[in-house]
């Protein structure tokens, strides 16, 4: 039997009520169907990422967050890029083994860096000894970097995170790929487009920047399935659009660190870069992300002492303006973030996880005064931050730009108009799945979950 060409898009901030501006995939969904799509909580790019590439939930493929907190070493990394982070296998694996005549391709998810599929790309730019960068991408094989950056120039990375960040990412994300398929095309190529996550948490996901922006990456994915089905040919290609979650119209900012400094909870220490969380120190800090904050504890607690922190830490976020749920012990395990109701013992979760209302999200600062605030704070620094930073979008031109750039990050968090990660209860199902080919979703809502299985019985396999 011929082998389909499967093209499985990930798209953050993708609405069922955004395809009537999107007429390409209105197109699509016409042509085979659509259906409701639950992602799993918390709805951040990283564990959404995980679970539709894997078809496990964040407990077992062990991306929790768009960070990983090391409880023993008392490291956290935001944004971690390698492959091996996953504890669950990938389904680009999964179909090499069951069908190594098989090509495959991961395109800019986040994290893929040195996944085993045939075509590999993501960002990875390389640090210079004199502290300057070198914009770079890891790729596989190694030099078709190199090839890219001939053809089309560098990755815009600029445009791809931070203020300027736009349709320009997206564009060479897809030229890219067209080129590195052109001369054997991968039977499966899973491709990140990330360009509707940007004017959504702007200006709101209902704001005309935002109703812009769907048609943009219409254009592009148009472009994209045109181009790429003329490579494979006639009938062969099947095209999968996974959202990964609904963006949302916020209007207040939580700050879990705060709270916790004030409560005595948090410590932190004097550094050439200002005062930094004291993560030795501190009894309880919080990871904040988007909408959803993983409060980690300190190590080696008496059985007594830590049910008393988590009770402590539970009287403080409950019933407080912006926060949903604060969730330990059991409802982790429920809520699909943890095997076990501690998670210390084996888990990548916080021992508490607080959930943010529909209309809130969490900010990372554990200080008031913004003198008082790291050098990195109006930087953008996606890795030192002890969170996602949503102002790393915006420019501020009330105040001189730290030394040695061109311009600085804001501190207002109220400019913030949309954020993710939170799940409704009664509305779970808050993004849509459509394929090009009749009766492959069926009509029933699904879960993230179910894409991974959905993308291997499109090739026979299981």
């Amino acid at each position: 039997m011929t082998a389909p060409h499967v093209l499985l898009l990930s798209v953050p901030g993708l609405r069922d009520e955004d395809l009537a501006r999107m007429p390409c995939l209105e197109a699509l969904a016409r042509m085979g169907g659509k259906v409701p799509l639950e992602p799993c909580f918390p709805a951040v790019t990283c564990p959404v990422q995980a679970t539709l590439t894997t078809g496990a939930m964040p407990r077992r493929h062990g991306i929790v967050a768009n960070g990983l907190y090391d409880r023993a070493t008392r490291h956290l990394e935001m944004w971690i890029s390698p492959d091996s982070c996953h504890r669950a296998e990938r389904v680009w694996d999964r179909l090499k083994a069951e069908r190594p005549d098989l090509r495959t391709a991961a395109w800019f998810l986040l994290q893929s860096k040195h996944a085993r599929a045939d075509l590999v790309c993501l960002p990875a730019p390389r640090h210079n000894p004199d502290g300057t960068e070198t914009m770079w991408c890891h790729t596989n094989p190694e030099p078709l970097y190199g090839t890219l950056r001939e053809k089309l120039g560098d990755f815009p990375l600029h445009k791809f995170w931070g203020p300027l960040a736009g349709i320009d990412s997206t564009k060479w994300i897809v030229s890219g790929f067209l080129e590195a398929a052109a001369a054997a095309p991968p039977h499966l190529a899973v491709v990140y487009l990330p360009h509707l996550d940007y004017a959504a948490q702007r200006s709101g996901p209902d704001s005309a920047p935002a109703h812009a922006a769907c048609g943009e990456l219409d254009a592009e994915i148009g472009r994209l399935v045109e181009e790429y089905g003329r490579l494979v040919g006639p009938g062969n290609l099947v095209v999968v659009v996974a959202g990964e979650y609904r963006i949302r119209p916020v209007t207040h900012a939580v700050f879990p660190n705060r709270i916790l400094r004030e409560a005595g909870l948090l410590a932190v220490r004097d550094t050439p870069e200002g005062a930094l969380i004291d993560f030795e120190r501190s009894r309880a800090w919080a990871l904040a992300d988007h909408q959803v904050g993983h409060v980690y504890l300190t190590l080696g607690l008496p059985r007594a002492k830590r049910d008393e922190l988590v009770e402590q830490i539970h009287s403080l976020f409950e019933r407080r303006r912006g926060v949903q749920r604060v969730l330990s012990g059991t409802a982790l395990v429920g809520s699909g973030l943890s095997d076990t109701p501690v998670p210390a013992l084996a888990g990548r979760c916080g021992d508490v996880v607080i959930e943010s209302a529909a209309d809130s999200w969490q900010a990372y600062p554990w200080w008031t005064d913004p003198a008082a605030a790291p050098s990195f704070a109006r930087t953008i620094d996606i890795h030192r931050k002890p969170g996602y930073d949503p102002l790393e979008l915006f420019v501020d031109r009330s105040a001189p730009p730290p030394p040695g750039m061109p311009f600085g990050i804001p501190l207002d968090t109220s400019l913030v108009k949309g954020s993710h990660g939170a799940i409704d209860a009664d509305d779970p199902h808050e993004t849509v799945l459509l394929c090009s080919r009749p009766g492959v979703i069926g009509s029933e809502p699904l879960h993230a979950r179910d894409v991974a299985g959905i993308v291997m019985r499109l090739f026979g396999a299981g």
